[in-house]
């Protein structure tokens, strides 16, 4: 057994070209060779090899965002998202400190997290924007209602406490292409990608057992005999889809891989449906990509497709869709790296003066609104567009 357990031929894939800088975010802000992916596979080499973890080494892997930002400018197809993820795993008990597991164990029991979100609603503005936290999460939320059974809509964790209006918004539009849905709520529960980031692979793998069987279980009986019938789940946070379309690699199961296949983004799966004509919003709008809908899920160019007939008009950020730095639980352990980077981004955002930024993932969502950044979900400007 290797220090990592990390396969050799997937470290070997790389031949240090160099190609992934520009795409890097940690080494766009340093400069620092061991904040790049490259530098950060010739550190796993190097420990497999024997050498010793370092504070230093582990340094290098903690600031990396895990935007995959890389894979898409690799030419040799590096799989490094999941060489970071095996690396962090096999030294979670260095990386992931006890009071981050803490942290954590409430988005498993989504009762526990309404309730905590509802006390932090309590918590004055300036304390939580001192601690990089929203400052305008809901006290209470209405109850998102199922329109019909065509589609599940994963709502997820942290999404459903903090911002179920982009969830109802979601529904309406859906609707409005003739598609009704059903929420998956406390039944689908936390998709695990927080959990596989910080390196918890096992607790990860729990809940994405979880996952697969409620919604399989629900679907289960007459339909579930008749794949035509089976519901596609619908996944409006560009990070729960990924970790929701990668289950077959995490869990390496039929019914991992059955499930997979029947996970869709929203906006993917709204290009090939009809929504009604109306006059477009005023708006002239810029899309931040998020990382884990452009290099892992691939799609993002769906939104645009999208989300141009509501809009005046679509502006492009000249960044090739730089992380904004936002990486799930990153901003808040890496607040200073995750801010320069998220300058980087406020910067490409003022040069072309948007009217308001459209992103499909609460996490960048959230932390550009930190930078001062006038954010809206794609769903809500359609939704917006298509009911006034």
């Amino acid at each position: 057994m290797t220090a990592l357990g990390l396969d050799g031929d997937d470290l070997a894939a790389c031949v240090q070209c160099g190609l992934c800088l520009p795409h890097c975010p940690t080494f766009r802000v340093t400069g620092d060779e061991s904040q790049s992916p490259r530098g950060r596979i010739a550190l796993m080499r190097a420990v497999e090899d024997g050498a010793p973890v370092t504070d230093d080494v582990l340094r290098s892997f903690t600031t990396c965002v895990q935007c995959r930002g890389c894979e898409t400018a690799c030419p040799s197809g590096v799989d490094y998202g999941r060489l970071m993820e095996g690396t962090r795993a096999a030294l979670v008990g260095d990386l992931t400190p006890r009071w981050q597991r803490i942290a954590l164990e409430p988005l498993r029991h989504p009762k526990v997290l309404r309730a905590g979100s509802a006390a932090l609603a309590r918590v004055p503005a300036g304390i939580r924007r001192r601690f990089g936290l929203p400052t305008d999460i809901p006290a209470r939320q209405a109850p998102l209602e199922a329109t019909g059974d065509d589609a599940w809509l994963f709502t997820g964790c942290v999404m459903d406490a903090w911002q179920r209006d982009v969830h109802a918004a979601t529904i309406r539009v859906l609707a409005a292409a003739g598609v009704g849905v059903r929420p998956t709520g406390d039944t689908g529960g936390c998709c695990g990608a927080l959990h596989l980031h910080a390196g918890l692979s096992d607790t990860a793998r729990s809940m994405a057992g979880d996952v697969v069987a409620a919604v399989a279980g629900a679907d289960s009986g007459d339909d579930g005999d008749d794949p035509a019938k089976v519901r596609p789940v619908l996944v409006n946070s560009a990070g729960c889809g990924a970790a929701l379309k990668d289950y077959p690699h995490l869990l390496g199961t039929d019914a991992a891989r059955a499930f997979s296949s029947r996970v869709f983004d929203v906006h993917e799966w709204l290009v090939d449906r009809v929504l009604p004509t109306v006059r477009p919003l005023d708006l002239r709008v810029a899309v931040q990509d998020p990382c884990h809908l452009r290099h892992v899920q691939r799609c993002h160019d769906a939104v645009r497709t999208v989300l141009t007939p509501f809009v005046a008009e679509i502006v492009e950020l000249d960044d090739d869709g730089l992380c904004c730095g936002a990486g799930g639980q990153y901003s808040l352990l890496e607040p200073e790296l995750a801010g320069a980077i998220r300058d980087r981004k406020v910067a490409a955002i003022d040069a072309v003066a948007p009217d308001v930024v459209v992103s499909a993932n609460p996490g960048c969502a959230l932390h550009l609104v930190a930078g001062g950044v006038a954010v809206e979900h794609p769903m809500t400007l359609i939704d917006r567009a298509l009911h006034g």
